[in-house]
């Protein structure tokens, strides 16, 4: 059986636009822990980032239609699996319980499982071939494939991935041609909520605190409310004032080197661009985004293949979500909550689960058009 194709059909220009986003990442890094006890952590990214590729390239050599197969069954079986071993045997870092570890490896179950949610999704969609979803036999049977890890999730606890999920969920349905009555609807349920959330904290903070574990309230009350406890917004305060001092070109980093940025080397990071290089620092790093995103688009297009769009959209809708929430927590449009910066971010786990994701984006573009063996 063929399964690979020469490498030289690998799109060139994502590849170069994924070497930008890096370089940005490791010097974020390393401005973020220069003369820190992680000093040297910069290294570690790149060697990672490197070792990464190794797994990316296999994954784009693969065809992507044997991997949004009937194995997707398979793979989101182990996925779930992973999550329940974590409640059970999970290593419990600063009072969250995410991670396995294997000896000296340590991996965050939760974000390959979004991969293999979005494999599944689309092997689901693709049965319709572009046909309007069904509600009781498409859009809630997907929606059920991801409540399921959504909830696993949300006990470790991690609500910053389980929104993840919801993003690349929509993304999806969107793409699958649901009925606009079904989205509308879908989208309503969510508004209903969030306004319920602020409703009930202004009028009854007793009973949403009942339905609200302290530490996502204190989230909220940060977000909606800044001014009623200083200590709590602190990190988010100093986030805005850090981003807002680089204004055009950035500063010396005042913020950062007096360590008011916590986790600056990682879910923080944008704060270290923003804040050391500025305006123009930050747009550099949107239009790295905007590259490859592009990128991505274009390889649909070019395509024309149901089941690769259904893929990169979910992909796309998972990148575009981070990106959008870990920015706007740090300028103060969301409530903080944990959730990587894709490639910029130090974290093994989140960048092992983005490069793959370009593997398989890499995978639509190489096989194009070819007979499925």
């Amino acid at each position: 059986m063929n399964l690979f194709l020469p490498l030289k059909k690998l799109d060139g220009w994502t590849l170069i636009i994924l070497a930008g986003l890096s370089a940005v990442g490791t010097f974020a890094v390393y401005q973020a822990t220069s003369n820190t006890r992680l000093d040297g952590l910069h290294v570690s990214n790149l060697i990672l980032l490197g070792a990464f590729c190794v797994p990316m390239l296999l994954v784009a050599m693969i065809d992507y239609r044997l991997l949004t197969g009937k194995i997707t069954y398979l793979l989101y079986a182990i996925g779930i699996g992973m999550l329940v071993i974590v409640q059970t045997s999970g290593e419990n870092i600063n009072g969250a319980v995410r991670w396995l570890r294997f000896g000296q490896l340590q991996i965050q179950p939760s974000e390959m499982v979004k991969l293999f949610t979005i494999l599944l999704i689309c092997h689901l969609l693709q049965r319709r071939q572009g046909e309007k979803l069904r509600l009781w036999r498409d859009v809630v049977p997907i929606c059920a494939v991801v409540a399921v890890p959504v909830l696993l999730i949300m006990k470790q606890p991690d609500l910053g991935t389980s929104l993840v999920f919801v993003g690349i969920l929509l993304g999806m349905l969107w793409m699958g041609n649901i009925r606009t009555l079904y989205l509308l609807l879908f989208i309503g349920i969510l508004t209903a909520l969030i306004s319920s959330i602020v409703y009930l904290y202004h009028s009854n903070y007793e009973l949403l605190a009942k339905f609200v574990k302290p530490h996502q309230m204190a989230r909220i009350q940060t977000f909606l409310d800044p001014a009623s406890d200083p200590d709590k917004s602190w990190h988010v305060r100093n986030a805005i004032s850090a981003v807002g001092s680089g204004q055009l070109y950035g500063d010396d980093g005042f913020y950062l080197k007096q360590g008011y940025i916590p986790y600056a080397y990682s879910d923080s990071v944008y704060v270290v661009i923003g804040e050391k290089y500025g305006f123009v620092g930050s747009a550099i790093l949107l239009l790295l985004y905007y590259g490859l995103i592009y990128r991505m688009v274009i390889i649909i297009w070019e395509g024309r293949d149901l089941r690769g769009a259904y893929l990169i959209v979910g992909l796309i809708s998972m990148m575009v979500f981070q990106i959008f929430v870990n920015i706007g927590m740090h300028i103060g449009l969301l409530p903080l909550t944990g959730i990587s910066l894709p490639f910029i971010s130090y974290g093994g786990s989140s960048q092992l689960t983005n490069m793959i994701a370009v593997g398989l984006a890499l995978s639509v573009k190489m096989h194009k058009g070819e007979p499925v063996e």
